[in-house]
């Protein structure tokens, strides 16, 4: 308190100093907040929905113990890992970001400073007109994300107690390393990889090191691998319309600023979702017969998935292109090539994540590479001159990095998601015993979603036991 009697926190001096932008602040939390509510209740609510009913308990919670354990390993090591000082040119020191001085100072990022190959300043490291805190609140809900889409992967058979240990392995050691080498000042951001927020550092990583983990961790029960109906579309539907709309946090918080990108960004993020929808289910028409509801939700999520890693830096008109192409190519290899290949069906990637994140997230960022208009990069990259081929001059090796980067990242998480799963398997079982495989929920947590029998099927009394009829109740007046 001071001798005014007002508190320091609202005397301008202390409270907002000169750096603060406040709008890009507000901005910022905004945008945070919104990521934050795509996995909680989002993807909670949408696992919860679209699993058979008796994983509803497990899968949402799956969710919900990443979003909690990713916040603490985070700031106790994880976040200075991914943006702090450069240890190698794929990894940043760790340390905690807990400390008030480090949390209040203006926010900086050390290791992004760009140099010419002379050794001359190109780009000076990115420091945002608000806060430390608010950095690493927005890149948290970033790196808890990841980890949820890596569960969709795995829901129905993974050993509850092997995912609580896998969550911190593998941010420590696959996501940081993803991270700082795209993002953070590592040697993919200084050889000017465009990933605009997330198509290579959270989509592609997820798809193939959900894919891979699935591989070790075996396939669900042979009765759920063949039957498994969402047990409450609607409930899908809600995470689905949650995870949409909080997409605008999550592109437009891309820029760390409340600025022209930002807008940009969510309108292509958008145009792009709308027409990947609209593609896929008008080929679940035309090849199905008729309009599938999670065939939409897969066909939304391949859009939000590939307007990532180029949201800020291709033209409405290349939205479009690339939601045509989020709505076909990732349909193609999940409902056709998934379906003959001998490989991809060994594989139980229950949620087929390695369709809608890692083939819609490689997709994206090879696009980017055509497509990036040169003006657009200009206000965003600190690589000048960047531009997709499609404009022509460098744009030619712009692509040649895009799939140079994304080569990098399958192979990182495929080798350490297998070193992952295989030391986690030599302590506990990745995958739960039949005896609870066949019960679900009621084995796992002695909890289940709801007080009703059956898993999706019609009622039959020869299986659920009791009345075929239940009389009706008479309500007596008072």
């Amino acid at each position: 308190m001071s001798a005014s009697g007002v508190p320091l926190a609202y005397q301008g001096s202390a409270s907002a100093p000169e750096w603060l932008n406040k709008g890009d602040n507000a901005w910022q939390l905004t945008a945070a907040t919104l990521v934050g509510l795509q996995s909680f209740p989002g993807l909670v609510v949408l696992y919860g929905g679209v699993v058979k009913k008796k994983w509803a308990v497990n899968s949402a919670f799956m969710a919900l113990y990443a979003f909690a354990a990713v916040w603490i390993c985070w700031v106790t090591w994880a976040y200075n890992m991914s943006f702090g000082d450069k240890l190698i040119p794929i990894w940043g020191k760790a340390r905690p970001a807990l400390n008030q001085g480090f949390l209040v100072a203006q926010a900086d990022l050390p290791a992004t400073a760009h140099y010419h190959a002379d050794g001359s300043l190109e780009t000076a490291a990115v420091e945002p007109f608000y806060p430390m805190a608010t950095v690493v609140y927005f890149q948290c809900v970033f790196a808890a994300i990841t980890l949820i889409l890596i569960a969709g992967s795995l829901l129905g058979r993974m050993s509850f107690l092997a995912w609580m240990i896998f969550v911190p392995l593998w941010l420590t050691f696959s996501y940081t390393i993803g991270a700082f080498s795209v993002w953070g000042g590592g040697f993919l951001f200084q050889w000017g990889v465009i990933d605009y927020c997330g198509g290579y550092v959270i989509h592609l990583s997820a798809g193939f090191a959900g894919f891979t983990a699935a591989y070790w961790v075996g396939p669900r029960a042979h009765k759920d691998r063949e039957r498994f109906p969402p047990n409450n579309i609607l409930f899908t539907l809600t995470g689905a319309g949650l995870l949409w709309m909080g997409w605008a946090g999550f592109n437009g918080g891309g820029p760390y600023a409340a600025n022209t990108v930002a807008s940009m960004s969510v309108v292509n993020t958008n145009i792009c979702t709308a027409m990947s929808l609209i593609v896929w289910t008008c080929l679940d028409v035309i090849f199905f017969g008729k309009p599938s509801v999670i065939g939409a939700v897969q066909g939304m999520i391949t859009g939000l998935v590939c307007i990532t890693p180029g949201a800020g830096v291709v033209q409405g008109w290349a939205a479009l292109v690339m939601g045509v192409l989020a709505g076909s190519i990732p349909w193609y290899t999940m409902m056709i090539l998934h379906k003959r290949s001998r490989f991809l069906k060994r594989v139980d990637d229950t949620l087929g994540v390695i369709h809608t994140h890692g083939v819609a997230g490689l997709l994206g960022g090879l696009l980017t590479g055509l497509l990036a208009d040169p003006t657009l990069c200009n206000l965003f990259l600190p690589v000048t001159n960047s531009r997709g081929a499609f404009y022509g001059g460098v744009g030619g090796a712009q692509f040649g990095k895009q799939l140079a980067g994304a080569l990098f990242v399958i192979a990182w998480n495929v080798a350490v998601t297998s070193v992952i799963c295989v030391a986690i398997n030599a302590v506990v079982p990745l995958r739960m015993p039949e005896e609870k495989l066949e019960v679900g929920d009621d084995a796992v947590h002695g909890e289940e979603a709801y007080a009703l029998w059956g898993d999706g099927e019609v009622y039959d009394s020869t299986k659920h036991g009791g009345r075929a009829a239940v009389a009706p109740v008479t309500m007596t007046p008072n």
